[in-house]
């Protein structure tokens, strides 16, 4: 977090204590406080039901609140592994700032609390849809699937006062407004990319995000592992891709990489907030960092130097040459072994070094690999200029500007049955300046202001693509100029939450004037979290 960002917190926090302790009055006996008060000032005690991000497909307000209190319990089905294990974790959401035990019990025990439930018979509320029925005499949380109960206690959270994120024990009351939210997502693939190439994230830092990206119901983490200035996953059978390729970073930092068991401990952790983990070893651009390692890999014999810059279109593996698919090979079946999800990302993006004839070649060569090793492939949406994998999705990450010819090739790959997921670099590359004045980030795709993240329509983005075509949407976070956990909270907050929307809320919800609202509320809950975030003057935020 920024120095002055800090003082701001201090100062607002100190501006809140003050006012508690003028006409305050005490807390009550089911408060659980030891005294400080937490979240905005302006918030309110019961939030508007459904006035959360991403916004619930169905909403239905009635009756009285429901109040969370330290005779609360949590009911889940004892004989249900999943259930108990979500409910451990909403009690661990819960406690530190309530104060209150909230032991998780059988539901018959859980009269009055908070009952998570799965029936399989819901069919409509789909893999991870879910129902939360509020009243004063019980809370319940119904879904067919545990994913859904998982996507469901977000909306839980974010509909208590945002001071339950925090850490410390803090002013109640806990209240949930009363009736009913049905909801299920527009879009099945929800994802964000974090670059761990340009610079390096420790396994606790990759952690912190995928937290973050759970609050707003992101169900994919894509992991981008290799480039030209780092590779990040060990390989056992080319083990100098680590020892040498992962030993700097932008700006010649020393870099960094993760064990097979410290990338199995990320699945791990992503599995447990219901999120695949999608690996991306791009290529066959982008791969200085194998070259550099390997001279066989190089057309010429010859390794480059390790680079540290930021240029790109330079690098390529030796397509004509067998040693290339021995290497391809080996490296995603190692990488296929330690992915339990479906996918396997395979880049492909700003090959220039490679011929075309090259690239087609390249391209039909290593997709069946990923095949041989049980996942489909994803390539960057260059991979239309060969033929892509049947199952295979391409991520089109152009511009509004792309050339029409190749917004028509991707068009035509999606008409013949490829599956989209979208990420113009112009609406949801978070790494994009807001403006001139945005001092991390880059600017060769425009600016990129909260709105323009969020004031578009996936369905309708590609011409000539069928909105069936689309699968879903993706954040890409590339860290060419980001370094630290704080450069990646101000980047990604506040335009995450409006990409997570626009993949989970139906497109009957979409609207910037509603939603700049709802965004706005969420500022308290940054802050609780310890989020740093870009203070967008087209948000009506609260007053710090």
């Amino acid at each position: 977090m920024t120095q002055r960002r800090r003082i701001q917190r201090l100062i607002g926090s100190l501006l809140l204590v003050a006012a508690a302790g003028v006409g305050g009055g005490e807390a009550t006996a089911d408060s659980g406080t030891d005294g400080r008060s937490g979240g905005s000032a302006a918030e309110p005690e019961v939030r508007p039901l459904g006035h959360i991000v991403p916004v619930p497909a169905s909403v239905a307000p009635a009756g009285e609140p429901y109040s969370l209190t330290r005779h609360t319990r949590i009911g889940v089905d004892d004989a249900r592994p999943e259930t108990r294990e979500l409910g451990r974790y909403l009690a661990g959401l819960l406690r530190p700032a309530t104060g209150f035990p909230l032991p998780v019990v059988d539901d018959r025990a859980a009269r009055g609390g908070i009952r998570l439930r799965l029936s399989p018979g819901d069919t409509e509320l789909g893999d991870e849809g879910y129902r939360l029925r509020s009243a004063p005499d019980g809370l319940t949380l119904t879904a067919r699937a545990p994913a859904g109960l998982f996507r469901g206690v977000q909306t839980l959270r974010q509909q208590l006062p945002s001071a339950v994120e925090r850490k410390s024990v803090q002013n109640g009351p806990w209240k949930i407004a009363g009736g009913t939210i049905t909801d299920t997502p527009r879009y099945a693939y929800r994802g964000a990319m974090l670059d761990v190439s340009r610079h390096f994230f420790t396994v606790d830092e990759v952690k912190r995000y995928i937290d973050q990206l759970a609050l707003y119901k992101v169900n994919t983490l894509h992991l981008h592992l290799s480039d030209d200035q780092g590779w990040r996953i060990a390989v056992d059978s080319w083990p100098r891709l680590t020892t040498y390729g992962g030993s700097t970073e932008v700006g010649g930092g020393p870099g960094g990489f993760y064990t097979k068991a410290q990338y199995q401990e990320i699945v791990r952790y992503a599995a447990s907030r219901y999120q695949e983990v999608v690996p991306e070893i791009d290529m066959p651009g982008h791969t200085n960092a194998a070259l550099a390692s390997y001279p066989e890999l190089n057309c010429d014999g010859v390794a480059p130097p390790l680079y540290t810059g930021t240029k790109v279109g330079f690098s390529s593996l030796c397509a004509p040459k067998a040693v290339t698919y021995d290497f391809v090979d080996d490296v995603i079946r190692e990488l296929a072994a330690l992915t339990p999800g479906r996918y396997l990302h395979i880049g492909g993006d700003e090959a220039h070094s490679t011929s075309h004839a090259d690239y087609v070649a390249f391209m039909d060569k290593v997709q069946p690999v990923v095949a041989k090793y049980g996942k489909k492939v994803i390539g960057w949406h260059q991979l239309t200029g060969a033929t892509p994998a049947e199952g295979a999705l391409v991520q089109f990450w152009g511009l509004d500007r792309t050339p029409a010819a190749e917004k028509e090739r991707v068009a035509a790959a999606a008409r013949a049955g490829t599956g989209l997921i979208l990420s113009p670099a112009d609406r949801t590359y978070l790494d994009m300046k807001y403006t001139k004045d945005t001092r991390l980030g880059l600017a060769w795709a425009g600016y990129v202001e909260v709105r323009r993240s969020y004031d578009w329509n996936p369905a309708a983005y590609l011409p000539g693509a069928p909105a069936d075509a689309v699968r879903g949407v993706e954040a890409p976070l590339w860290t060419e100029t980001l370094a630290t956990t704080d450069d990646l909270d101000v980047m990604a907050f506040p335009r995450l939450p409006g990409i997570a929307e626009l993949g989970w809320s139906p497109a009957a919800t979409h609207d910037w004037d509603t939603y700049k609202f709802r965004l706005a509320d969420q500022a308290p809950r940054f802050d609780a979290l310890d989020i740093d975030y870009y203070r967008s003057p087209e948000v009506p935020w609260p007053a710090e």
